[in-house]
């Protein structure tokens, strides 16, 4: 297996909307989804993406994930306030005001060997309301695949490791 690149580092940012978290070890989803309880909350949305075993017809044996971690968790951050701020609710206020409806974003996405079966990111949001949580956790998960300086490994049965190849994270 490859060396980890010393840009790919563990690395927490805490922000007033929530937490970004890249890590090397297990993600723990309870924790994540204890991370934006809040008596406000009506709606806890999260969504858990795992290395599955198979992509084209050929079998999978891990994922690894290498991140320039300065930047991938800063640009985490800013998608996290982006989804915050555009997300809000106005159907049930006055001169349809907006408000902002999320109330805590946590986004954690592991680094190194991720196995079959295990989660790679966890993305977990309180709102008042679900459909804006569900909606926020689409938004931060296709915008992280977008944006964020973290890059995927895809390792096959039966294939050299330099086979693997690097992929998108799309």
């Amino acid at each position: 297996m490859s060396a980890t690149p010393t840009t790919s580092v563990d690395a927490t940012l805490l922000i007033p909307e929530g937490i970004c978290v890249l890590c090397h070890n297990p993600i723990n989803i309870e924790n994540v989804a204890n991370s934006v309880r809040d008596d406000a909350a009506g709606a806890s949305a999260i969504f858990i993406g795992t290395t599955r075993n198979s992509f084209k017809g050929k079998t999978v044996t891990r994922l690894e994930y290498q991140a320039y971690s300065k930047l991938a968790i800063k640009t985490m951050a800013n998608i996290v306030q982006a989804a915050a701020t555009s997300i809000s609710r106005s159907d049930h206020h006055p001169d349809n005001q907006k408000v902002r409806s999320l109330i805590r974003c946590a986004v954690y996405h592991r680094l190194g060997t991720v196995p079959v079966g295990e989660p790679s990111i966890v993305i977990a949001v309180s709102s008042p309301h679900r459909k804006e949580a569900l909606i926020a956790c689409e938004l931060i998960l296709e915008e992280v695949k977008r944006k964020a300086q973290i890059w995927k490994r895809e390792y096959y049965d039966g294939e050299s490791e330099s086979e693997a190849e690097w992929k998108e994270n799309v």
